[in-house]
Formats: C-alpha cells, sequence, structure tokens
C-alpha cells in the first residue's frame, strides 16, 4: 500500500507491519488507513521518551563522554589565510560559556542573487562590506612645535579602495568636531592652538580610528564558492547593518556571535545557532552525538529568553535547588545563604536526592507505590 511507505521514516517497521496484518481483515480503504498511520506516528513521537526517564543525565553522558576526546586545534578557513578558527574544546567551551564576543567572530553572507553572480560581481560587494579606517591608508604626523597634526593619504591606496579625500576630510571633521587649516593635494593639515600635548594625542585616536568606508566591525571579506553559488565569508561581524542591505539574502546570513544573534534576531535565531554551532564542532571532530542531547542542552541555555552559560553564571548556577547549587560550586556560601533566607528546597532534582541518600525521581523512583494491608 502506497500510505504505509509514506510513514516508513515516521515509524518504526514493525509497527506498520502490524498495522497493515490487522487492516487487511477490515476492509479499510487508503484514506482510513492513511488517518490511522497519521495518529499512530503522532503518539510514537509523543513517547519517544518514557515517562521519568533521566532525559538530562542520558544528554550529559552522551555529550560528556565523546567530549573528552576533543582536542585542541584550530582550523584555517579557505581563502582567508590569516583566519584560524578555533574548533574542538575551546570551540566548545565558547559556545557552553555563551561568550559575549568569540575569539573569531565570523559571518557568513549569502546573496539575492548569488546563484546567477560571478565571482568578480561578489567580490565588488565584498569590497562594500570591508572598514576602512584612516589609519590604514594614510599616515599621521604631529607637529607639536606648531601644535598642528598632518595627515598623508597614501594615494594608490584610496584609488584602489575607491576612496574620496575631501569626503573623507569630512568625516574626520564630524569624528574630532573640528575644521581642518588646509588641504593640498594628499595633505590635510588640521590646527589645534591652545590644545595641550595631551589633547592632541587623544584627537589623534579619534582621527585613527574614523571610519572613511565599509561596515564597523567587518575587518576582512573573502569570497568563497559553497555548493553553485559564491558567498561572502568575513572576519568580524555586524549583523545588524549587514541584513539591512539591499543585496543580502537576510533569510541565509548568519554570524557565529551567538549574543549578537540573539540581540538582533531573537532568542530562537541564537538557539538554532547554537545548536548549529555545537553539532558542527562535534561533527569536525568526528563524535557521534544524536541531535536530541544537544538540543535538550540549547533548550535549556535559552528557555529564559536570553542564552545563559551552563556553569554557575547560568543554568547550574540559577537551579532552584540549594543542594544541587552547592555540589556544583562555592558550596558553603551557597549554603549559608540559604540558611540565613530559610530557604526551603523541595528535593525534587537528581543531584539534592542523591546528597541525603534517597531514591531519585527518576524511573521507577517516580512511582509511589501503596499498599493496603487485608486485615483478615
Amino acid at each position: 500500500m502506497e500510505a504505509l511507505k509514506e510513514f516508513e521514516g515516521r515509524v518504526p517497521k514493525r509497527v506498520i507491519e502490524e498495522i497493515s496484518q490487522r487492516a487487511s481483515g477490515k476492509n479499510l480503504n487508503e484514506t482510513q488507513i492513511r488517518n490511522i498511520l497519521e495518529d499512530v506516528a503522532v503518539t510514537y513521537k509523543k513517547y519517544l521518551t518514557e515517562p521519568g526517564e533521566a532525559v538530562g543525565i542520558i544528554a550529559a553522558q552522551s555529550i560528556g563522554e565523546p567530549g573528552t576526546q576533543m582536542t585542541m586545534r584550530t582550523f584555517h578557513f579557505a581563502g582567508v589565510a590569516e583566519l584560524a578558527v578555533p574548533q574542538g574544546l575551546p570551540r566548545f567551551t565558547e559556545l557552553v560559556d555563551v561568550r559575549r564576543v568569540p575569539k573569531t567572530p565570523i559571518m557568513w553572507i549569502y546573496l539575492k542573487d548569488g546563484a546567477s553572480m560571478s565571482k568578480d560581481e561578489v567580490i565588488k560587494i565584498a569590497k562594500l562590506l570591508e572598514e576602512v579606517n584612516l589609519d590604514t591608508i594614510s599616515k599621521v604626523e604631529e607637529d607639536f612645535s606648531k601644535k598642528q597634526v598632518i595627515i598623508k593619504f597614501d594615494r594608490k591606496v584610496t584609488e584602489a579602495e575607491g576612496i574620496d579625500i575631501p569626503e573623507s576630510v569630512k568625516k574626520i571633521e564630524k569624528k574630532i568636531r573640528k575644521k581642518v587649516k588646509e588641504i593640498s593635494g594628499s595633505e590635510v593639515v588640521f590646527d589645534f592652538k591652545g590644545t595641550s600635548l595631551k589633547g592632541i594625542r587623544k584627537f589623534i585616536e579619534k582621527m585613527q580610528e574614523t571610519k572613511l568606508k565599509g561596515i564597523a566591525g567587518i575587518k576582512k571579506a573573502a569570497v568563497i564558492k559553497k555548493g553553485t553559488e559564491f558567498i561572502i565569508q568575513t572576519e568580524g561581524t555586524n549583523l545588524k547593518d549587514v541584513l539591512q542591505m539591499e543585496q543580502i539574502d537576510y533569510t541565509r546570513t548568519v554570524c557565529n556571535d551567538i549574543k549578537e544573534t540573539e540581540k538582533v534576531l531573537g532568542i530562537e535565531a541564537a538557539r538554532n545557532i547554537l545548536l548549529i554551532e555545537t553539532k558542527a564542532v562535534l561533527d569536525g571532530e568526528d563524535l557521534k552525538v544524536n541531535i536530541r542531547h544537544l538540543m535538550l542542552v540549547t533548550d535549556m541555555m535559552c528557555v529564559t529568553g536570553a542564552a545563559r552559560a551552563v556553569g554557575r553564571h547560568g543554568v547550574s548556577g540559577e537551579k532552584a535547588s540549594v543542594f544541587a547549587r552547592a555540589a556544583f560550586e562555592e558550596t558553603v556560601r551557597h549554603l549559608l545563604d540559604a540558611a540565613l533566607k530559610g530557604t526551603k528546597d523541595d528535593l525534587k532534582g537528581v543531584t539534592e536526592n542523591i546528597i541525603i541518600g534517597q531514591p531519585i525521581p527518576v524511573g521507577t523512583g517516580t512511582v509511589n507505590l501503596v499498599m493496603k494491608k487485608d486485615d483478615k
């Protein structure tokens, strides 16, 4: 029957065979069998985990055991020779700690017409993304006797980057809130009479930080081929500004910064990136972990509406049980705080019940059996 074949991936084969045997003598039509199988598939999915199964412990063991085999290695991305990305244990630690800034922030930028664009066309867009500051295209000199700062633009670099010097001067003026004294070809002079030498140094630092082109935070952009299309891979991230560009396919563009993803796209997007990244790390080490265990961990990290670390400043440190928190870290502090506040521990978890020596509330421990004694 066609209906039976449709459900082969959703329901175990033995269940389908049993339904087939029972349906054969009932004169059921194709639609009725399909409806029965649909109900079976939904029910089967609900009961993939038995009531009382210790899913947390199983997930911890399933990730922890292969996790001990992780290496301390880095991976060099093709097309970006200088971009060494932490993999293995360093990257996994970064993810479970939800670091505010990854060691190597990266974006993978897809274009709306990427499949039909040539490499040269994509390179032009990549050039628009790269941040160019004043210090990368010029030399800044000080004349402390005259209290002047001279900016000498590199003509070759400015022409290659398509940067207009008068336009750049306007941006510098806006940044430091001072008017230029003189422009002579590729040399620009600013006068700081009445300003202390220390003050001039501060102005120079501001000048060098002036963004003349590109998107803030995007240090480098390289074009790589993925499948049948060219995509842009960056060193540095700025998800909010990149997604506002017309050429960008915002449905597929992602970055590896969990906190930035959460801020720009919300907690669900952050949870998805967290899941994808943790799986990618394990796959990169050739460690096989069922994705359901990773889903449980990422769900726990994001269940409050904000991405939290697994450690003392996140999931473990926010457990309701005093004993569970004390068993993890800072034992004395947790017990003293609980005693001072008169905190009640309901003993609903695994750790706290092990500590006091009673059955844990999982498996058979979830069942309370009451027997009525017969006096006869």
